[in-house]
């Protein structure tokens, strides 16, 4: 072992200092030894200090997989992302492309390593075929989102159908193969085309629903599947089918007051007005205060117009006025203004969980969203790193924290751009549907008062005819479910099974 050691020193020896070579030896010693913080602070002298470029190389990789192991990641994808755009000309490439993709799922991101990834596969494909099969595989995955993300749609779906099946992104990517078939831009075609499509893309689902290998996020991924089938078969007119998915999207899963709203759209093009109406109740719970669903009135309103149910339809239509128009208000002032705004300052405007200029539904319907969770615990892993290196004093006397932390810095600050960028972005979009809709009650409320003025003409008694009318229960599903009457309490184990009785108002004809 020691005859080893001297002629590997020895090799050396002639391009490297024996100063370095003390340093980098200590350093893989500290390194071999699980004390990762030494190891870090030495390597990152060696990359500092010596002038033979192989031992630099080397000290370049130990030292971000130093930080990795340090439960440093986002230090570690700094120090890392270099390497990988050196590309197969350093000795660690490959390495620290398979380190890459360890820490976008550590950090949850969505926006740094993908699109890094994304801008050098063209340049590192054939190297990169030679990587490990499920390292390939999500690289594959997250080079389709991007590709989706961006409207590329045939190229998504190449990159997405490229995960095997025996990788645990499988489930993930064939969700997101069938999200593009559905797709409407996928590909240009006629009806029959597009048909054709949707079929497919339900087949995709159905099949996904199936697997029984280990997948990563499974559950999530299944109620997404659930919530894709239900929109697949709506749009081919199949809406009982619709219906079905829907209500399989378990009870307080994160997409469930989605499927509840869905699911009243699903009702309503059945018939089952009564169905709608409970479906969208359910959106009415204590439990869903503060969330973002204006068009929920909207539906509501129009239910009751084809019930002729003209006093609800209108006090549909004031409840939303109430609920939304004053946030509207508070909007306009945000994202309609003659001044430009900062980007970052859209990101500080949503960066806390109450702000009174943004209304809280809003707010929240803005921090809930997949990739602005993302962005927030990047930000927040970055501040616990910084605090971290702050309070290595050993960092701190070899003038290695200072490096650290601007790094770090220049980061957030692209994150904060970015975040801004899609805070804008999300205001700007509840702006607008809200007023979208305000034009859509005008419209309902015109349609009414002239429903209302041609039934005045028939010389009808409204009163009357819905006084002939019996209200009765609703079917029960099966023997051992229960009937409860509504009064106006939202009990948890109810929500999600109301269904109303409606008394039609419209005459015969």
């Amino acid at each position: 072992m020691k005859r080893t050691l001297f002629i590997a020193v020895t090799l050396l020896a002639g391009l490297a200092s024996a100063q370095d070579l003390a340093v980098y030896n200590k350093a893989l010693s500290a390194y071999n030894g699980n004390q990762f913080e030494d190891s870090a602070r030495l390597f990152f002298e060696v990359t500092n200090t010596t002038t033979d470029n192989d031992l630099r190389l080397k000290a370049e990789y130990y030292l971000a997989s130093s930080f990795q192991r340090s439960n440093l990641p986002f230090t570690a994808f700094v120090y890392f992302t270099p390497i990988v755009k050196a590309g197969p000309q350093h000795p660690y490439h490959l390495k620290a492309v398979e380190a890459l993709i360890s820490l976008q799922e550590v950090l949850n991101d969505d926006f740094l390593i993908p699109n890094i990834l994304n801008n050098l596969y063209d340049r590192y494909a054939d190297a990169w075929a030679t990587l490990p099969l499920e390292v390939l595989a999500r690289i594959n995955y997250l080079i389709g989102r991007i590709a989706h993300r961006k409207g590329k749609l045939d190229e998504a779906k190449q990159f997405l159908e490229a995960v095997p099946d025996t990788s645990q992104f499988f489930a993930k990517a064939q969700y997101m193969v069938g999200i593009t078939l559905a797709d409407p831009r996928f590909p240009a075609g006629d009806e029959v085309t597009r048909s054709k499509n949707v079929e497919a893309a339900i087949s995709t689902f159905e099949s996904l629903l199936k697997i029984r290998t280990r997948q990563l996020d499974f559950d999530d991924t299944k109620h997404l599947a659930y919530l894709a089938l239900g929109r697949a078969n709506y749009n081919q007119g199949q809406y009982q089918r619709a219906t079905e998915w829907y209500e399989k999207v378990p009870r307080f899963s994160k997409y469930w007051d989605q499927s509840l709203f869905e699911n009243g759209f699903a009702r309503f093009q059945n018939d089952d007005f009564g169905g709608a109406l409970g479906s969208l109740q359910g959106l009415y719970a204590p439990q869903f205060a503060g969330a973002f669903q204006p068009e929920s009135w909207i539906l509501t309103a129009t239910t009751y117009y084809f019930s002729c149910l003209y006093d609800e339809s209108k006090a549909s239509l004031t409840e939303y006025e109430r609920l939304y128009l004053p946030m509207a208000e508070k909007l306009k002032a945000l994202v309609d203004t003659a001044e430009p705004r900062d980007t970052v300052s859209y990101f500080k405007l949503v960066n806390v969980s109450e702000n009174p200029d943004v209304p809280r539904a809003v707010l929240n319907w803005v921090r809930t969203n997949e990739r602005m969770l993302g962005l927030f615990g990047m930000l927040k892993q970055i501040d616990a790193e910084k605090a971290t290196i702050d309070a290595n004093q050993n960092w701190r006397a070899a003038k290695m924290s200072n490096e650290l932390v601007t790094y770090l810095d220049q980061n957030r600050g692209t994150l904060e751009q970015v975040a801004g960028q899609f805070s804008k972005a999300r205001l700007t979009e509840a702006y607008r549907t809200i007023k979208g809709f305000g034009d859509q009650v005008e419209i309902i409320r015109f349609e009414v008062a002239k429903a209302e003025k041609e039934f005045a003409e028939t010389g009808l008694d409204a009163a009357a005819l819905l006084s002939k009318q019996t209200l009765y229960r609703p079917k029960m599903p099966a023997e051992n479910w229960n009937y409860w009457k509504f009064e106006g309490e939202f009990w948890r184990d109810e929500i999600g099974y109301y269904q109303y009785t409606l008394k039609r108002g419209c005459p015969a004809n």
